[in-house]
This record gives structure tokens, C-alpha cells and sequence, in this order.
């Protein structure tokens, strides 16, 4: 997400580092910033009207004098972003008359009916009681996609056939919903473009029926200035609430997001980051301003983190470290959650100062490969072994290697990095650091963030297992003091 606008204003911000400012490089700098947004498919008004208001804050005396002009000029560019974006994060209002109903609209496969069900998912963690209703009678199988969806939350969903009228549907899916005592309805209408005046029509009258609280133009990301442009039509024919932007794990530049708010004066309130129901982010605007300034965003990072893991299992994984208690089946359990949390490289872009490591690792062996081969030989071992590896001998490791297809060097190696980091961990937990400050080789790619206390990132430091062997380093020493001599 906004991959390439970071990677170009990050190199327009580090070639300006530590200048003194004048109104000749301030005009410099913004000029490869409008050029940035553009080629980010940032619609021309906005991008012209941003880089006005960025150029009068920065030549007010305040920045040309300032201690650190380059860094002033950044802080003015990320709130000049975090404005652009809709300042404020936008939640769901959902106040008034209840059930309260939540209307999904949008031109045909933007994703409505999977954004559906991750809002009823996101809805029921909250102690909520949503219902879905399928009111697309044109695709009989968005009936079906969204039945399964329902099943797969433990939600209800209303018993739409492709014979009933929209408004129809609506109508007792209400009715239907308050007597199984449900609190949100999400209607999931049918897909249509904005120039279909029958069906917007349509949408016009589910609109007079059933009153909706929130209306949400579900748009693909990757569509950037068509997107917007066809939700300022429906905006002006329904007057949405707000935007659900999906694909956006795919979308490299963000044009869309960043153009939307200001064509069509309603907010982003959700991203969709990948295909399962859990990939559903709420839109903060100064946390995704500062990942577009390569800033992180580690309270994002946290809260995946938490949604992988109960504080009782932090507290008990806390407590194993602590003790060098923890298994290689506590070890696995982490690797999945790590999982649920993404891509190592998109953890890696929400810690901040973690640029230089993501371009280690770009060079080395893919860590994600890494994980599965360990997950691979921790997977062919028994319960018994997981828990307790003392047990391996020579026929185990060879029939764990067998199991895994991988080599018993590779089992022996995984071993023995697992005891030195379960060893490290526990001098950690203690407040003690390991001589040298040296991860364990072998390790690499392993490092849970956020994890009930483990130390992020562990072995990253050297991809692929890389590093100095002591034998390497005695001979490297040894060669060091002859050349003194």
C-alpha cells in the first residue's frame, strides 16, 4: 500500500536532509512532490490545491529559521497528508433507530459482498449482533457467497430467492432481524454503474425504505481515479457516508484514497488488505499518513498483534520465556500468528527505522520461505517431541528430516538455534543482553512483534542464517594482528 509514493517521497525528503531552506529549494521540493502524487494517480485539483498549502506553511519565517528546516518541511507535508486523508479517523455511526442499517453499494465485483461479511466480522468481535441481507437478486450466486459467508461467522442471514424485489427483501430482513434481536443489518445490493438510471433507482428506493444510518460506496483501489470518480455519482444520487476501499494490499500507489475525501466529501472508513474475513482495517488518517513518509505505523502493528492472541496467552508465553520453558510448539503456534499478521515485509514497513532492514532482506533468501521450512520440520515431529526435544535422537531426527523434505543438517541446525534463542530469551526477559548482542545463526526470519513480550525480529540482523562463524572471526583476529606486527 502506497509502496512506490513512500519509496519516491522518501528520496526527495533524504536528498534535501540537513539543507538550509530557501524559497528556491522549497519550490524544488515540492515540485518532485506534486510530481509523487501524480504519478501516484492523485486527482490534478487536489494534488495542485495540496501543494499550495504546503508551500504557504513552509515559507512562513517560522521554517526558513527553524533549527531543522528539512525536518519542519516533512512535519508540514505529514499534516498537510493526515488533512488530506479526512484528519479525523471516521467510525461507523450507528446511533438511532435499531436495528441499525448499513447499506453496501458499488459498481459490480469492487467487493461489496465480501465487505460485508468482514464488517459483520469486525461488528461481532464488538459484542455487536449483526444480520446480513443479500438483496442482489441479479447474481444468484451473490445470494449463495454471502449465505456462506454468514455460516462461517455464526451470523444470521435473511432467506433472499432471486424472484423477490430488492425493496421486498429489505423490508423483511428488517422485520426479520428485530426478532431475532440483531443490532445491524448490512445490505448487500446488487453491482451497477452509476450511468444505469433504473438501478439507481432501485437503490433510491431501498434507500426510502428502510432509512439507512450508513451508506458505504465499496470501491477496488486499484481502479484510483475511476473510483472516484464514480462515487462522486453515487454520492450525488444517495449522498454516501462513507468509503470502503478494497484491494488496497495490491495497490501500489494510493491515488484513490488519497483523492477521495476531498472529491466527494466522505471519509475512508474501512481498507480491505487482503481475502479473509479478518483482512479489514479501520482508515486512520495520520497513521497511513505517516507510512506514506516511511514514518511505520506501530499502533496498527499492536493491534494485529492483539487480535492473533488473548492477554492470557501473552501472560502464559511471557511467563514460559522467563523460565526457558518455551517449546518448539509454542515456537510453531507463534509462526501461524505471525501469519495472521501478514507479510514479514509489510510488519516490517509499520515499524519505523526499519527501511535499511527491509532492503537486506529484499537481497537475501525471501524469510517467508524460511518459515515454512521450519514449520515444515516442527510440523513432522510428534506432540511429545515439540515439547520436549531433549528426546531426539539420531533415527528421530532422520525420519523428522524424511517427513519435511528437508536435510537432518537442517533439523540439527534449527535445534540448535532453538536452544540458543530459547536461552537468549530468558536473559532478555531478565533484563540481560547475550555477549556480543548477537543473534543465533540459523534463526533467521523467526521474530514474532508484538507477541507477549518476544523480542521482535529476531535473527533479522543476518538473513538466510548469515553472519560470522567464531572460527571465521579467530582467523580474521589472527590476520589482523600480523598486519600490526
Amino acid at each position: 500500500m502506497f509502496e512506490s509514493l513512500t519509496d519516491k517521497l522518501s528520496g526527495v525528503f533524504r536528498s534535501f536532509g540537513g539543507k538550509r531552506l530557501s524559497e528556491e529549494n522549497i519550490q524544488e521540493v515540492l515540485r518532485e512532490v506534486r510530481l509523487a502524487l501524480l504519478e501516484a494517480d492523485v486527482n490534478y485539483k487536489v494534488v495542485k490545491d495540496f501543494v499550495e498549502r504546503v508551500r504557504e506553511a513552509c515559507l512562513g519565517q517560522e521554517v526558513l529559521k527553524g533549527l531543522n528546516p528539512a525536518q519542519q518541511v516533512v512535519k508540514i507535508v505529514h499534516d498537510e497528508l493526515v488533512a488530506l486523508l479526512g484528519g479525523e479517523q471516521a467510525a461507523l455511526d450507528l446511533r438511532g433507530r435499531q436495528p441499525a442499517v448499513i447499506m453496501m453499494v458499488g459498481l459490480q465485483g469492487s467487493g461489496k459482498t465480501t465487505s460485508a461479511g468482514k464488517i459483520a466480522n469486525l461488528l461481532r468481535k464488538r459484542k455487536m449482533r449483526p444480520y446480513l441481507a443479500p438483496v442482489d437478486v441479479y447474481r444468484p450466486a451473490a445470494i449463495e457467497q454471502l449465505r456462506t459467508l454468514a455460516k462461517q461467522l455464526d451470523v444470521p442471514c435473511f432467506a433472499s430467492t432471486v424472484d423477490m424485489k430488492p425493496t421486498e427483501i429489505c423490508r423483511l430482513a428488517l422485520e426479520d432481524a428485530r426478532a431475532q434481536q440483531a443490532t445491524v443489518v448490512l445490505l448487500d445490493t446488487a453491482g451497477r454503474l452509476h450511468i444505469d438510471e433504473v438501478l439507481m433507482q432501485e437503490l433510491a428506493d431501498i434507500k426510502a425504505v428502510v432509512e439507512p444510518q450508513e451508506i458505504l460506496f465499496v470501491a477496488d483501489a486499484m481502479t484510483g481515479q475511476d473510483a472516484v470518480t464514480v462515487a462522486q455519482s453515487f454520492n450525488e444520487r444517495l449522498g454516501i457516508t462513507g468509503v470502503v476501499l478494497t484491494k488496497m494490499d495490491g495497490d501500489a500507489r494510493g491515488g484513490a484514497a488519497l483523492s477521495i475525501k476531498t472529491v466527494t466529501g466522505a471519509p475512508v472508513k474501512y481498507v480491505g488488505m487482503g481475502e479473509t474475513l479478518s483482512d479489514l482495517e479501520e482508515f486512520y488518517p495520520d497513521r497511513i499518513a505517516g507510512r506514506i513518509l516511511g514514518m511505520g505505523d506501530i499502533l496498527t502493528l499492536i493491534e494485529k498483534a492483539q487480535t492473533t492472541a488473548t492477554e492470557e496467552e501473552a501472560a502464559e508465553l511471557a511467563r514460559k520465556m522467563q523460565k526457558a520453558q518455551f517449546t518448539l510448539e509454542d515456537f510453531r503456534v507463534q509462526m501461524r500468528r505471525v501469519k495472521q499478521m501478514g507479510s514479514l515485509e509489510s510488519i516490517l514497513k509499520m515499524i519505523p527505522g526499519m527501511g535499511a532492514l527491509r532492503d537486506k532482506l529484499a537481497q537475501a533468501a525471501p524469510p517467508e520461505k524460511e518459515l515454512e521450512r521450519t514449520e515444515a520440520i516442527i510440523n513432522s515431529m510428534t506432540m511429545q517431541e515439540r515439547n520436549n526435544p531433549d528426546i531426539l535422537n539420531g533415527s528421530r531426527r532422520a525420519r523428522i528430516a524424511k517427513g519435511s523434505g528437508t536435510t537432518v543438517h537442517d533439523v540439527n541446525k534449527l535445534l540448535r538455534g532453538f536452544e540458543q534463542m530459547r536461552h537468549m530469551m530468558k536473559d532478555m526477559m531478565g533484563g540481560k543482553m547475550p555477549a556480543g548482542g548477537r543473534m543465533p545463526r540459523g534463526m533467521s526470519g523467526m521474530g514474532m512483534p508484538g507477541m507477549g513480550g518476544m523480542p521482535g525480529m529476531l535473527g533479522m540482523g543476518t538473513p538466510s542464517g548469515g553472519g560470522t562463524s567464531a572460527k571465521k572471526r579467530k582467523k580474521r583476529d589472527k590476520q589482523k594482528r600480523k598486519k600490526k606486527k
